[in-house]
């Protein structure tokens, strides 16, 4: 696979979501089975592994995610990029940021049985917490040599640029799909300026642009994070049906299936650009790193584009909705 840059990070060029094996999507599969699918990731080219230490805390415990990650990849660690992330609690934003951050990653690197990680994100903003405080404890981390670079997730412009005047932001995690392009505003355009990567999370919109899910779709009824997505509300879902029926046509032009397309799509447009899909299916996951094969040409894509800016789309989410929202009971919101 074809590797792009984060900052001086390299990685695929299509990275891989694991939050679905501890949360977010309705009951997990076996570690096992986890473990397989993101060693089948490695097998077809992905090197760039995405978890957080909130990944599980809602039925399991903080770092399950992370465990899952390291035990997949503790044999071939010098070959994978590991992100993760932290989150500030309310109680922590009076303590010293360093201390804060490097406990939170003490226990990240201890969950992945690993002695650094590559990138070390914040996990949303406290607004009690200014951003140059967690830039400068980002910065001595990276000098201590525990991270090779730090991201913001779900962040805007201003933010970005407070941070990074302090420590350079190799990353910015945010929401970003067909359906969600807020991000093309000025978070594109800032991070193309200053060498900074765009990870977007969810860009097959939590499965809407596949084109599987209908109206009738019934999500699972404990820890899944679709109920609370606007876009599939059943009246948004046959609202937003325009897009699906465009990505129809391209997936049969290019012998592609819809969500390869809608990720095809954002790998032209973005240099910068890094997805990482994610889901608790192996077929799926597989299916999601072949859109690196996928080429759209210069044409297609403005076709694509045009076609994409005359559709109006229902159900907006929003990249800094849950921004200084607690964590506690994530998945709940």
């Amino acid at each position: 696979m074809k590797t792009r840059k984060l900052g001086n990070i390299e990685v695929s060029e299509i990275g891989m979501g694991c939050m679905a094996f501890s949360h977010g999507y309705g009951a997990i599969p076996s570690r096992e089975y986890a473990m397989e699918a993101i060693r089948s990731a490695y097998d077809h080219g992905c090197t760039f592994f995405d978890t957080a230490e909130v990944y599980g805390n809602v039925l399991y415990y903080e770092h399950h995610n992370e465990e899952i990650v390291g035990a997949a990849l503790h044999d071939i660690r010098e070959n994978c990029v590991i992100a993760t992330k932290l989150h500030i609690h309310d109680d922590e934003a009076s303590e010293d940021m360093y201390d804060v951050c490097k406990r939170h990653l003490l226990a990240s690197l201890k969950a992945l049985n690993t002695n650094y990680v590559d990138l070390y994100y914040l996990h949303r903003i406290n607004p009690e917490v200014p951003v140059k405080k967690v830039a400068e404890a980002m910065g001595k981390l990276i000098d201590e040599g525990l991270i090779r670079g730090w991201g913001l997730s779900q962040v805007e412009e201003s933010t970005i640029k407070r941070a990074h005047e302090v420590t350079p932001v190799s990353a910015v995690q945010n929401l970003y799909n067909m359906l969600e392009r807020d991000c093309e505003t000025n978070t594109f355009p800032y991070c193309l300026e200053h060498n900074i990567g765009v990870v977007p999370f969810s860009p097959i919109a939590s499965g809407f642009l596949s084109g599987k899910i209908t109206k009738d779709t019934a999500f699972e009824k404990e820890d899944d994070v679709r109920v609370f997505v606007p876009q599939l509300k059943k009246e948004n879902i046959e609202a937003n049906q325009p897009v699906i029926d465009l990505l129809n046509q391209y997936a049969a032009l290019k012998n592609a299936t819809n969500a390869q397309i809608s990720i095809a799509w954002m790998l032209h447009k973005y240099p910068n650009v890094v997805p990482i899909p994610g889901s608790k299916n192996k077929e799926r996951i597989i299916e999601h790193l072949g859109a690196n094969t996928i080429t759209l040409t210069d044409e297609e894509f403005q076709t694509l584009e045009q076609a994409l800016n005359s559709i109006k789309v229902y159900g907006h989410r929003g990249n800094v909705q849950f921004q200084g929202q607690s964590m506690k009971n994530w998945g709940k919101k």
